[in-house]
């Protein structure tokens, strides 16, 4: 789906060519059998089945109950009818001339009524065209007053008495009645052919006409000499006339309310009225100064109300209110007549391409529900697309410009190229004005960036500096837990609190990240490697220690050194006892009680309860250290002051 005014009001082509003249026939099927392997090609979104004509379409029309779509075109003359639900064309059907306009009767697609370019009204029914009649001369529009079941067709030309003439045919009694007598400006009498019959080139004639049906059911009827003229049904008299207006008039609408009226001329203005003041409340210039074709009053999804104008060019919304534009839809083929799927966002046109186009405005309201799909296709586009940038342009507003010296250049040459309030100047023209104005920008540039990433390399790391005696991780630990926030208090929490300012200057209270408490508390803080040099004699500390910890283990001569570990109790720390770790065939015990000759075991060992005696001095085949008392000064790491009775 080709998008448009992405940045304002987004405009979603459903269907329709971009391009004013179709590809022939057989180039068309050509590419399409060289297409059909691009994934892109064949997941493109069809909304109506052949939506088309075969050179061109010329009026459209939605039904009331928003099922059906009826559409007339040429060549050669036809009416095609979709079933919306189905998204497919439900019958075609030809007819002998070309279709001017229609309007259908029912809320469905079962009675039509048709002006065609002969003089003929058609009444056409499902089973095909059901009567047929001539007018005295050409018709321009039709209108329906479902009050009083009558057709009504301004027409070109003026009768014998120089009045314009607006026929009434009514059908409930099958015949023409008094029609209403408009004043058109008479005829042109020098126009040869008798114009006052048929309607010359300077003849008048009534254009358009509206009906407000929803409210007072007021008649309006637009002329060629700038009038609009009000009619009453019920008293078939003239009430008011409205006059002043530039041009012809080409199109109107009533709002629902009855009290606002839009006005179309020739050269492309419209005009909105309040019926009870002579004068327009607003005006709007199309832009383009061809005839206005189609005026709408609509009401988007969050209540807003918008003026449809569309001429042969464009077709415009705007704010009923101030005029302000809202968005606009520019196809690349003429339009002769848009529709509007009430309720909905979704427009669909008749134009001179051979595709007829429909165009979905998300912000105008949801989706008809026979395609409520585009909702969701509509959603992901917006997700995927891309803001429009300019690579090789920079914007500029005027006073930037003088700034760099480039003031004089506005409106003489074409390097400066204008957009709403600045300009767009090429990047390279940028750059050499900005190293021209200040030949230190580049010096500049690099100290703003070294400044960004010193900056940048500050808020990452810890950004209080306080420095203390003792625990001085404890205090960067601290100090890290608030890196998150804007300010780094050093004074709060334990660091401000003079009750602990021996924490963090007297040595008896450091931390010791080595004891088993430390550890069992922090498992995750990592330890500071032990030095590996021992003084001499912590061996035999060690080995000692470990004795009066297990003391029916007893460790054999070691022939290697093997890696230290402290125990973690502190008395142990402060006395300067280490301990070895010995493999898990080193360790013997004693059976029984302990005795004071224990022999030193090498290997496996069986374990048994039964008393042993005393072995020989001959048995013995290794020297064993004797150790027949125990220090009285030294503290059992096991807390068991029995053993020293």
């Amino acid at each position: 789906m080709k998008l448009t005014n992405p940045n304002e009001v987004p405009v979603y082509t459903i269907s329709g060519a971009s391009t004013a003249r179709p590809l022939p026939d057989w180039l068309a099927r050509k590419r399409k059998r060289s297409l059909k392997n691009d994934p892109e090609y064949a997941n493109r979104v069809e909304l109506l089945q052949d939506f088309e004509f075969e050179e061109a379409s010329s009026c459209i029309r939605v039904s009331e109950d928003g099922e059906w779509v009826m559409s007339t075109g040429t060549y050669k003359p036809q009416i095609h009818t979709h079933y919306l639900p189905h998204l497919s064309l439900s019958f075609a059907r030809h007819t002998t001339t070309l279709n001017h306009s229609f309007i259908l009767l029912s809320t469905d697609y079962s009675k039509s009524l048709h002006l065609q370019c002969d003089r003929r009204l058609e009444f056409h029914t499902p089973g095909g065209c059901h009567y047929e009649t001539r007018l005295p001369r050409y018709g321009r529009d039709l209108v329906y007053d479902r009050q009083s079941t009558e057709a009504l067709i301004p027409s070109v030309g003026v009768n014998a008495d120089g009045i314009g003439e607006v026929y009434r045919l009514n059908l409930e009694v099958g015949r023409y009645l008094q029609p209403y007598q408009v004043d058109v400006g008479g005829d042109d009498m020098t126009t040869s052919g008798g114009g006052a019959l048929q309607g010359g080139i300077n003849t008048g004639s009534v254009n358009c006409g509206a009906i407000a049906e929803d409210s007072h059911n007021l008649l309006a009827f637009g002329t060629s000499i700038g009038t609009v003229e009000f009619w009453d049904p019920r008293s078939k008299a003239r009430v008011g006339i409205l006059a002043g207006q530039e041009g012809e008039i080409t199109a109107l609408d009533f709002d629902r309310s009855g009290l606002s009226l839009a006005t179309g001329s020739s050269s492309g203005l419209v005009q909105l009225f309040d019926l009870r003041r002579p004068v327009p409340i607003l005006r709007k210039d199309q832009g383009y100064g061809y005839p206005i074709k189609t005026l709408m009053h609509m009401t988007t999804s969050s209540q807003e109300k918008k003026i449809l104008s569309a001429d042969k060019r464009i077709i415009k919304l705007w704010d009923e209110a101030d005029g302000k534009a809202w968005t606009s839809v520019e196809p690349a083929v003429d339009i002769n007549s848009v529709a509007w799927c009430k309720q909905s966002g979704m427009l669909l046109t008749a134009n001179e391409g051979k595709q007829q186009h429909a165009f979905f405005i998300p912000q105008l309201g949801p989706a008809p529900r026979w395609c409520s799909f585009l909702d969701n296709m509509v959603e992901e586009m917006a997700e995927e697309a891309p803001a429009e940038t300019y690579d090789n342009y920079k914007f500029l507003t005027l006073p930037e410009l003088r700034a760099l010296n480039l003031g004089h250049l506005v409106g003489t040459t074409s390097l400066l190229r204008p957009y709403m309030h600045g300009y767009f100047v090429a990047s390279r023209l940028y750059e050499e004005a900005r190293l021209i104005a200040n030949p230190y920008i580049w010096d500049d540039e690099r100290t703003k960036r070294v400044k960004e990433k010193v900056e940048k390399e500050r808020a990452s790391r810890i950004r209080g500096g306080k420095k203390v005696k003792v625990n001085q991780k404890l205090v960067d630990k601290m100090l890290k837990r608030q890196e998150k926030r804007d300010t780094v208090d050093e004074n709060k929490g334990l660091l401000g609190d003079e009750r602990f300012g021996n924490l963090f200057e007297d040595e008896e209270f450091a931390v010791d990240e080595r004891s088993r408490e430390f550890q069992m508390l922090n498992p995750s803080t990592k330890v500071g490697e032990v030095s590996q040099r021992k003084a001499p004699g912590d061996s035999d500390e060690s080995s000692e220690g470990e004795d009066s910890d297990e003391d029916e283990i007893v460790s054999r001569p070691k022939e290697k050194p093997k890696p230290e570990m402290r125990i973690s109790s502190s008395s142990y720390k402060k006395s300067g006892h280490q301990s070895q770790d010995k493999s898990l065939g080193s360790r013997t015990q004693a059976n029984g009680r302990v005795s004071k000759n224990r022999g030193d075991v090498v290997g496996d060992r069986s374990v048994t309860f039964a008393p042993a005696g005393r072995r020989k001095a001959s048995e013995q085949t290794k020297p064993v250290e004797q150790n027949t008392r125990r220090d009285k000064d030294r503290r059992s790491a096991s807390g068991n002051v029995f053993r020293k009775l």
